[in-house]
C-alpha cells in the first residue's frame, strides 16, 4: 500500500502562475519503512525544494514502498499530469531496490548520459556514487529521473543535471528548432 500525503493519496501545491505547464513536476519517494510510517521522509521534500527554487511547479508528491508494480503505478499515473517526475530511493543494490526497473519498464527510451552525468559528478564527492544504478527515460511526454534515496545524494545528483532538463523538456514537446 503506498504512503502518501493529502487527500490520502497525493500531496498537490497551488499553480505558480509563472511556471509554464512543460516546467510541472511530481517527486516520489521509494521507501518501505517511510511508506510504513517508520521512518520520516526527508529526501521528497529537499527534491521538490530544489525544484521549486529552479522554477518548476511540483504537482504532487507521493510515498511508495520498494514494489516494482507500485512504482511503475505512480509513474504511468504523473506521467499523465506533469512533464518531469522525480523519484528519490530504491536505486542501490539491495534486493528490495527496484526503481530502476520499475522506471526501465514503463519507460520508451532510456537517456543514458543523464545517469552517467550524476554517477560521474556523484564520484568526485564519495566512491559509494558508483553504486548508484538510477537511471532516466521517457515515458510519453515525460522525463523521469531516479534519484539516491539519501537527502544530500538525492539534492546533489538532481542538481549536476537540473540545467539539462528544461531544454529535454522542450525537445519531448516537439520544439526541436535550432537557433
Amino acid at each position: 500500500m503506498s504512503s502518501s500525503t493529502t487527500d490520502a493519496s497525493l500531496k498537490t501545491s497551488a499553480p505558480k502562475a509563472s511556471a509554464p505547464a512543460i516546467l510541472t513536476a511530481a517527486v516520489i519517494t521509494v521507501s518501505d519503512s517511510c511508506a510504513r510510517g517508520e521512518r520520516k521522509d526527508l529526501s521528497g521534500p529537499a527534491v521538490a525544494e530544489v525544484l521549486k527554487e529552479a522554477g518548476f511547479r511540483v504537482v504532487a508528491t507521493q510515498i511508495v514502498p520498494d514494489d516494482s508494480m507500485q512504482i511503475q503505478n505512480a509513474l504511468v499515473h504523473f506521467a499523465i499530469e506533469v512533464r518531469f517526475i522525480v523519484t528519490t530511493g530504491g536505486t542501490g543494490i539491495a534486493a528490495r531496490d527496484v526503481t530502476p526497473e520499475a522506471t526501465e519498464a514503463i519507460c520508451d527510451r532510456l537517456i543514458d548520459g543523464i545517469a552517467e552525468r550524476m554517477r560521474l559528478e556523484g564520484a568526485k564527492k564519495t566512491s559509494f556514487a558508483a553504486l548508484s544504478r538510477g537511471v532516466c527515460g521517457v515515458h510519453d511526454k515525460s522525463l523521469i529521473l531516479n534519484l539516491p534515496g539519501s537527502p544530500r545524494g538525492a539534492v546533489e545528483s538532481l542538481e549536476v543535471v537540473l540545467d539539462l532538463i528544461p531544454h529535454a523538456l522542450n525537445l519531448l514537446e516537439g520544439h526541436t528548432e535550432h537557433k
